[in-house]
């Protein structure tokens, strides 16, 4: 009887010590293939879509720009007739011409602040349409790799460090610009 004993207090601890070691040699197995990263800015300049998206927008808001200078140059040009004529002009000429004048800076003006906030709001839908994209793209490879985590380093300090192994930005780069270029 002691000898079943004493085998009992020492396979239970054998037990408990195996179960140990299979969990952290399961650990350290999944983490060194799990714990990824990609970094974004590099995703961000390095995807064929963003320069495509870039271009088109800046042509748009250079066209609405160009709007914009348009209205400004014909009140600055109504400003330089006034100029040399209003020496030639009733009071009441005068007070109509400055009138007319001012409203048309106002217009003018409002109508500058509305285009440089379409502007705005243009470039926020294509940076968000390139981001919405490499977002899909990561999430499907990272489920099709079987990753539990791919984290985003933005070049301002969120991964401290980490071992090039564990760096999927050029893999990820490559896929999504086949991806998009339908290659």
């Amino acid at each position: 009887m002691p000898m079943k004993l004493t085998l009992n207090k020492i396979a239970l601890p054998l037990a408990i010590l195996a179960v140990i070691l299979s969990a952290v040699t399961l650990f350290l197995s999944q983490s060194k293939s799990d714990l990824v990263y990609v970094d974004v800015n590099k995703l961000l300049e390095g995807y064929d879509r963003t320069a495509v998206e870039r271009k088109a927008f800046e042509k748009k808001a250079a066209g609405m720009k160009a709007n914009v200078d348009s209205l400004l140059n014909d009140w600055q040009q109504e400003l330089k007739i006034y100029e040399k004529e209003r020496s030639k002009m009733t009071k009441k000429e005068l007070e109509l011409k400055q009138e007319l004048l001012q409203n048309k800076q106002g217009q003018v003006n409002n109508y500058q602040q509305a285009i440089q906030e379409q502007i705005k709001e243009e470039d926020q839908i294509t940076t968000q349409t390139v981001i919405n994209d490499i977002n899909d793209y990561v999430k499907a490879y990272g489920k099709k790799n079987k990753h539990q985590i791919i984290f985003g380093a933005k070049g301002t300090g969120n991964i401290m460090y980490a071992d090039e192994a564990t760096d999927l930005t050029k893999k990820v780069l490559e896929g999504l610009n086949k991806q998009y270029n339908g290659k």
